[in-house]
């Protein structure tokens, strides 16, 4: 599974960035399901999104979204390419889409276990214990702090449960992960998704 790794040592109490970063460590090829929740002032409840995060090799990464619509994003050699049934590819660079490559770039450093490369682009807040853990990236870039205000990572043990990215404007979007995902298969009511997301992180 995607976003897991072999067991560490548990701290005394409590964890820091690494040991999070350790726990989620994981090479190529991996894979996981994904729901997506999207929320919008225009929509009475939020947007689910479903589908799977592929990474075949270390430096390529998919997207693929099943429900509500199929489409198929493919991160690889400083290009992306997005594939809907019935439609030719589109393909242009990553520089066109700088939150790709945020994208691309912070999956990298986290299943690799990166912590210098996260700490590059990120200020790191993990809190917790090694049962609930959360950790929260503030992003130091200009370019992407005008975009994004956070992004919080939320867990249990070796498995990362729930993304959660609050940007500077509109609402926060949450994307359950691994079992939590599974757990979310017929869970439809706003709170609820909520709370499997928060439920794996610390309080």
């Amino acid at each position: 599974m995607l976003l897991a790794s072999v067991a560490t040592p548990a701290l005394a109490s409590g964890v820091d960035a690494g040991w999070i970063l350790r726990q989620l460590a994981q090479p190529a090829p991996s894979q996981t399901g994904f729901v997506e929740l999207r929320g919008s002032a225009l929509l009475k409840e939020p947007l689910r999104v479903e589908g799977q995060y592929r990474r075949p090799d270390a430096a390529t990464l998919v997207r693929e979204v099943r429900v509500p619509y199929a489409e198929t994003t493919t991160i690889s050699n400083g290009q992306v390419t997005i594939a809907r049934s019935g439609k030719p590819p589109r393909v242009f660079s990553l520089q066109r889409a700088p939150e790709l490559t945020d994208l691309q770039a912070s999956f990298g450093a986290m299943l690799a276990g990166d912590l210098a490369a996260l700490e590059q682009s990120y200020r790191l807040q993990p809190s917790g214990t090694t049962q609930q853990w959360q950790l929260q990236l503030t992003p130091k870039a200009e370019a992407l702090a005008r975009r994004v205000r956070a992004v919080t990572l939320r867990g249990q043990g070796k498995e990362l449960r729930c993304i959660e990215t609050q940007p500077v404007r509109g609402d926060l979007q949450r994307t359950l992960l691994g079992s939590a995902a599974a757990a979310a298969g017929n869970v439809r009511q706003a709170d609820a998704l909520a709370a499997l997301c928060t439920a794996g992180g610390a309080r």
